[in-house]
């Protein structure tokens, strides 16, 4: 890829997808959408409900986390219901929060 007369390097595909992830969870709305299901299983209708967001807004939010693989669903009586995929996503926001934690105290 060119970038003003300058190659630049291809990123390997697990930094690049590594990087995608930090960016959604880098949006405040689908931080919390993901810390509402480390507990449970929610429709997009509760997670709307509980967050006090639009329906709309939490389902673009649901995409984006299924195109990463970082949540799945199912479907029961016509409701779909979400859960975070890996045990993994949910140590990796417990580290995010005790980062922030060690951070701060250095201030």
């Amino acid at each position: 890829m060119m970038y003003n007369n300058v190659m630049k390097k291809k990123m390997p595909e697990n930094r690049y997808r590594a990087s995608r992830i930090c960016r959604a969870l880098g949006n405040p709305t689908a931080y919390e959408v993901l810390t509402l299901l480390r507990d449970k299983k929610r429709t997009p209708e509760e997670l709307a409900d509980v967050l006090g967001l639009h329906i709309a807004t939490v389902s673009q939010v649901l995409r984006v986390l299924r195109n990463l693989d970082l949540v799945r669903y199912e479907v029961r009586w016509r409701q779909h219901l979400y859960w975070i995929k890996a045990d993994i996503v949910k140590r990796v926001m417990q580290d995010l929060e005790r980062l922030v934690v060690v951070i701060e105290k250095q201030e």
